[in-house]
């Protein structure tokens, strides 16, 4: 255990209340949580101010508070320390409580609208080929080493990051890939992360529901790069006019990869099939299983971290042609009649348009493409009738239905994306909103030939309807369906 002035080297105390140098035993921001030894951090949420605990935590135990603003009342044995940002704070605290984990491996951060989950996955995945322990932080699923931890966010919270990375350098990882979602960064959430490297995908509108406009929402994609060092690398997407934008004022070393641009790490698709994709990376050929030219960006984007990792360029393309697509991405499913559906995450009209042109170029003209999609509840509103605008430009047949409605009406939702749909388009739109019978009808309407998409929710094994979860999988009743053929 350390003593609190450990703890506060870090931070930009403004004000202190108190006195003494108490041992400290634990951090918490949830005074559900608080005992005697801790540190109890308040923190203002979107929707509950952590301040408004702080007597609670006070009478639990907690000696030391550290909050923006002193309450009027401070009894006596209780240090309070104000800073500026309680969130920022948290994450410095953190690192020292875990022993700065961050700087004992090598941390990559991935961050963009599309692709973070399949390159943070493959990178984990690589490392593994290639005989690295590491761990991986992403919206799928967290490891330390082999051993899997739920996750609940894109990114944790600044405490439960630090712990897990302190983890994986005790297990012996050297390495940690993590996705780095734009709530994390301007939430703080990475306060206290020293990073080897980050990489950009791509950005297209998302999330406006939280960052209100695409400027604030672009702001903080960029508020990553800006905090990395001279001596980390910033990997940007050429093929994405804002690539350059992260890279302005970061003082990391400047790589880009792309597809169509000139780079430093490019590739060429030389061919696309339902099996997979004959790629050549600087001038290497290989072959792959992943489909689509989003995903020929997504490995070169692998391929380029790797080398800026130091890893062999020999012993990363042969491993690369091993790696298999990540579960509910462009994961496809074939019936014995001969019947191809794809599940996908794809939740954002550009992912959408992604996964719907790699269908377009691979399937025969004189075969179907039937789209079955929808939008979350609570998310942002502006991208339903883009979504549904995509889907009916791009596919035969079209059916719109519930995704995660959360707390909205599920019609409601579908009714908004309907308002993207010209009118002279929607004879090849129905809506159905019980997602199992969309996907069932989908699977109905298919003939030998024929490509389903089921977009939106990709490996999500749950549906979420007036706050309530209940299991529910897309593949699994697509599989169900095609066993009955």
């Amino acid at each position: 255990m350390k003593q609190l002035n450990e703890y506060l080297k870090d931070l930009d105390v403004l004000e202190m209340v108190g006195t003494g140098d108490p041992e400290i035993s634990a951090l918490t921001f949830d005074s559900r949580q608080a005992a005697d030894g801790f540190i109890f951090v308040a923190m203002r949420g979107t929707k509950v101010d952590g301040h408004t605990f702080i007597p609670k935590a006070i009478a639990a135990g907690c000696q030391v508070v550290v909050c923006e603003e002193i309450p009027v009342e401070t009894p006596d044995g209780v240090i309070y320390i104000r800073v500026a940002d309680t969130a920022r704070s948290l994450g410095w605290l953190a690192a020292c409580h875990y022993d700065y984990p961050s700087q004992q491996l090598q941390l990559v951060g991935v961050t963009g609208t599309n692709g973070k989950t399949t390159i943070v996955t493959l990178l984990y995945r690589l490392a593994g080929e290639l005989g690295y322990k590491s761990g991986l932080c992403s919206t799928v699923a967290n490891f330390v080493d082999q051993t899997v931890i739920a996750a609940t966010h894109t990114t944790p919270d600044a405490l439960t990051l630090q712990g897990m990375l302190r983890q994986m350098v005790d297990a012996g990882c050297g390495y940690c890939f993590m996705e780095v979602s734009s709530h994390a960064v301007v939430q703080n959430r990475i306060a206290g992360l020293r990073f080897a490297g980050g990489v950009f995908t791509n950005i297209t509108h998302d999330h406006l529901d939280y960052h209100l406009t695409f400027d604030a929402y672009l702001k903080a994609k960029k508020g990553f790069f800006d905090g990395l060092e001279k001596d980390a690398f910033a990997l940007a997407n050429a093929d994405d006019k804002n690539g350059s934008v992260m890279l302005q004022n970061c003082k990391a070393v400047h790589k880009t990869f792309s597809l169509r641009e000139m780079a430093d790490y490019r590739v060429r698709v030389i061919e696309s099939l339902f099996e997979g994709m004959h790629l050549e990376i600087n001038g290497k050929e290989l072959w792959t299983p992943f489909i689509g030219r989003f995903n020929a960006a997504n490995l070169v984007a692998v391929y380029g971290a790797a080398l800026l990792l130091n890893w062999d360029q020999e012993e990363v393309l042969t491993a690369l042609s091993k790696l298999l697509p990540v579960d509910g991405r462009f994961e496809t499913i074939r019936s014995r009649t001969g019947i191809t559906a794809v599940v996908d995450y794809a939740h954002t009209p550009d992912a959408l348009q992604n996964v719907l042109e790699a269908l377009n170029q691979i399937r025969q003209a004189q075969n179907d493409l039937i789209t079955v999609v929808g939008t979350g509840g609570d998310r942002d509103p502006f991208k339903r009738p883009i979504m549904a605008a995509e889907a009916v430009k791009s596919s035969t047949k079209v059916i719109l239905t519930s995704d995660n409605p959360r707390s909205e009406d599920p019609e409601t939702i579908i009714g908004q994306m309907m308002e993207g749909v010209d009118f002279k388009d929607r004879i090849k739109v129905i809506s159905i909103t019980n997602r199992r019978e969309a996907i069932r009808t989908a699977c109905s309407m298919a003939k030998k030939g024929d490509v389903i998409l089921v977009a939106g929710k990709g490996h999500e094994t749950y549906q979420e309807v007036k706050g309530v979860r209940s299991h529910f999988d897309d593949r699994e009743i697509i599989r169900e369906f095609f066993e009955q053929l």
